[in-house]
């Protein structure tokens, strides 16, 4: 689908401690989780490419919502994006706004009944994803503000 000018979210903003964030009008990803049978919850994450900012570390798939755009749908946008295909079926359990003070970067947790495969083709912001439980976050190298947000959320 093509945008109008000026509808993309692309691009920077400064904000009033002068910090910058990536997204005109804010940013949204998905914390897609799992719950199996023996009750051990996976959560897909995906590590970033070199060619962005904290390359290496994990994150969820995520980026710049376009003007208008809820969180939800730009989240899923984003995802397919960078990761490819996103699940038919799942369940919004939640939706997170961190405020940056005039900037929100809204985290959308979704519930799949089954985990999907990792394509084994990703976009150039991905350098791989894959499916992890709750006790492998803790070992991962997070991006910062993903690790953030999971202390919020009481997931670390």
């Amino acid at each position: 689908m093509m945008r109008a000018f000026g509808d993309s979210g692309d691009g920077f903003v400064t904000l009033r401690d002068g910090s910058r964030r990536w997204g005109r009008f804010g940013a949204a990803g998905i914390l897609a989780r799992h719950v199996d049978g023996e009750g051990l919850c996976w959560y897909f994450l995906a590590r970033r490419s070199d060619f962005c900012h904290q390359g290496g570390t994990w994150a969820i798939p995520g980026g710049a919502l376009d003007r208008g755009e809820d969180p939800l749908s730009g989240a899923i946008r984003e995802f397919r994006e960078e990761i490819g295909e996103f699940a038919d079926d799942f369940d919004v359990v939640s939706v997170h706004e961190d405020d940056h003070g005039g900037w929100s970067y809204w985290t959308v947790i979704v519930e799949v009944g089954e985990p999907f495969r990792v394509p084994a083709r990703l976009g150039w912001e991905t350098a791989e994803a894959r499916w992890v439980t709750t006790e492998e976050l803790a070992d991962l190298d997070l991006f910062d503000a993903f690790r953030a947000t999971l202390f919020r959320l009481g997931l670390l």
